[in-house]
């Protein structure tokens, strides 16, 4: 009689967690991360010198404190660079930085903001229940302390070259025979630029302080009106350098060599 062997059964356990682990969400995030520093140094490439110059000082000084580049401080001239392009933008944030100000219903009337072929100018005007300056005398008085004290704290933070000017009305100056109006123009502006620098602006900012006597009359039909009197203080155009705009650059290359093929 024959004997029959037992039937054995084998059950196999299979995993499939090697075929489904996290490796390839690990080499996945590195080929996006690659890509992602590429797209942005390719970026920079095409960008602008200044462009450049504000995320390499970031990186070297992210506090931004040395060189005022790249840096997390909030404001008006925070990585702001003023140009034609962004000039009523400046102008609009320098008037709402102004509405600050504890005096400023009494004050709103005399400032003043324009912009001009030279750059966007800041008029400080007196009137005959204002004024920003001791009668006859180069020394600002609280108003106008408080106010240039502000615009040096937002100024400062621009690249931007600064003048800053003096004028004074046609009434002759009766204090001295050796100071008149023109001295005490000069010295008004100059007076102005020793206190914005002393509270923000930086010593190299400032390209010029001028004065004009009477000799640019804001109202010229009325040479004593109080407007006359006044400071100015003038926040120039950056003036940009071909190489810091390669695009235009290429585009300009490209059509001379499409005018010599024509040619």
């Amino acid at each position: 009689m024959a004997t029959t062997r037992p039937i054995i059964i084998v059950k196999k356990k299979v995993s499939h967690a090697g075929h489904h682990g996290g490796a390839w969400k690990v080499a996945y995030a590195d080929f996006v991360t690659a890509m992602m520093a590429l797209f942005i140094v390719l970026w920079l490439m095409n960008s602008s010198k200044q462009i450049r110059e504000a995320v390499g000082g970031y990186f070297k000084d992210p506090s931004g404190t040395s060189k005022m580049v790249g840096t997390d401080q909030q404001g008006s001239g925070d990585n702001f660079t003023l140009s034609k392009e962004n000039m009523a933008l400046l102008k609009e944030q320098l008037q709402k930085s102004i509405r600050h100000l504890s005096d400023f219903d009494k004050l709103k009337n005399q400032i003043e903001m324009t912009v001009t072929a030279e750059g966007l100018r800041i008029e400080l005007l007196e009137s005959a229940s204002g004024t920003f300056f001791e009668v006859g005398s180069p020394k600002p008085n609280q108003d106008c302390k408080e106010l240039l004290t502000l615009l040096a704290a937002e100024l400062g933070k621009l690249p931007n070259k600064l003048s800053i000017e003096g004028h004074t009305d046609s009434k002759p100056y009766a204090g001295s025979a050796n100071y008149g109006n023109w001295e005490l123009s000069a010295d008004r502006a100059n007076a102005a630029r020793r206190l914005m620098q002393q509270n923000g602006v930086r010593p190299d900012q400032v390209a010029q302080v001028r004065g004009y006597a009477d000799q640019r009359l804001r109202t010229p039909g009325d040479p004593l009106a109080p407007s006359n009197r006044r400071i100015s203080v003038i926040i120039q155009y950056v003036q940009i350098t071909p190489d810091e705009h390669p695009a235009a650059e290429e585009t300009s290359t490209k059509s001379t060599a499409n005018a010599g093929e024509r040619n």
